[in-house]
């Protein structure tokens, strides 16, 4: 609890700093609140604390890992249908959220939705690089702005991305974001094909200031109909065949983290795939559908995108303590298709204990708790 007050504390005196170039004294009502609000559900137990909500199936990307781009849908939910979720995840006591797809600022509406969310939670919206300068004053208020960046290497990246230029528009979008003053970390999907520089990766841009975490290459598995999302199928390129070099990184973040408040991924994660890789053996077990939950383009939910949905989000409150509901997470407790390395870290730090290590490990990087001149 002292962990809590103590950042409550310091975001009050920040964020009377941070009103003199914002919006007076509405705008740090506003932040308190917000913060007071996200350090109660945090400590809250039997709640679910974070969700993922791919708004939309939209992507102007080929990425070689990635089927999105091939299967998209021009349907999704209205604005006023994505608030109206976004009210009913605030009661039920969601600390975080990641606005992802596709592309979410590909959406029209991207700029109202991120506004609305952003009000409510610690708000992170995903982008391959190639949006966030043309929806620049959407993601000022954000806690993290994800750009995609998987390699130093322009050709590699571009390569990856399928896209000529793609590199160049995500690094200066980056460096444009960071001059910005708002939130910009990067996120490199961690895979064989460029498993050899990740330390590399960090090193750049940590040394800049800039956060870094990580995705961790898999795909799925499920061949359903009514799988929720979905993301990708097995390229050989990308699975990762050298589990020692794994583990070695493992043990390097692990130390440079000793030194380096930026990488923004936990020592207990890091253990995780360190005895995954070295051992085959997981040691989490998934807490899809009770630390976090998912939900598709269309309002459709389920614990994690592997998963067949089960309801709407507009349902959630009456279907939380469910007989049906209390079936899927023992489904998916025992569940081992996928390694997506966020439902990892859910799984492994949902517990009010566990947002504890969250706070001290990565919202410490938000705007929940940063001012923008910092």
């Amino acid at each position: 609890m002292g962990f809590f007050s103590d950042y409550l504390h310091k975001c009050s005196n920040r964020s009377i700093k941070t009103v003199k170039i914002n919006h007076g004294e509405t705008y740090l009502n506003l932040k308190l609140r917000r913060a007071s609000r996200i350090a109660i559900n945090a400590l809250t137990p039997n709640r679910p604390h974070h969700a993922q909500w791919l708004i939309t199936r939209k992507c102007n990307y080929r990425c070689r890992g990635c089927n999105v781009w091939k299967e998209q849908d021009p349907k999704e939910l209205s604005t006023q249908e994505v608030k109206r979720g976004l009210d009913i995840l605030k009661k039920m006591g969601i600390v975080d959220i990641v606005l992802s797809g596709g592309d979410p600022l590909l959406r029209d509406d991207a700029e109202e939705i991120i506004e609305y969310s952003a009000e409510q939670f610690i708000t992170t919206v995903y982008d391959n690089g190639s949006m966030a300068l043309k929806k620049i004053e959407a993601l000022r208020n954000v806690d993290f702005v994800a750009i995609s960046i998987d390699s130093l290497d322009e050709a590699k990246h571009d390569y990856i991305k399928d896209v000529p230029g793609a590199w160049k528009r995500a690094m200066n979008t980056v460096e444009t974001l960071k001059k910005e003053k708002i939130n910009v970390c990067v996120t490199p999907t961690i895979s064989q094909f460029n498993l050899y520089e990740i330390i590399d990766i960090t090193k750049y841009f940590t040394d800049r200031k800039i956060p870094v975490w990580y995705c961790l290459y898999s795909y799925d598995q499920s061949t359903d109909a009514n799988q929720l999302f979905r993301i990708g199928k097995c390229n050989d390129e990308f699975v990762i065949k050298n589990k020692q070099a794994m583990v070695k990184l493992c043990d390097v973040l692990i130390e440079l983290r000793k030194n380096n408040n930026k990488i923004l991924i936990t020592d207990k994660v890091l253990k995780a795939l360190r005895s995954l890789f070295s051992e085959e053996k997981r040691v989490w077990n998934c807490q899809a559908l009770k630390n976090f939950l998912v939900i598709d383009h269309l309002g459709r939910l389920a614990g994690c995108h592997n998963q067949n949905f089960s309801t709407n989000i507009f349902d959630l409150p009456k279907m939380w303590n469910s007989k049906k509901f209390s079936s899927l997470r023992k489904t998916y407790n025992t569940c081992s298709q996928c390694n997506y390395l966020c439902y990892i870290a859910y799984s492994l730090h949902g517990s009010p204990y566990g947002n504890l290590l969250i706070a001290k490990d990565h919202w410490k990087n938000a705007k929940l708790f940063l001012s923008k001149n910092q």
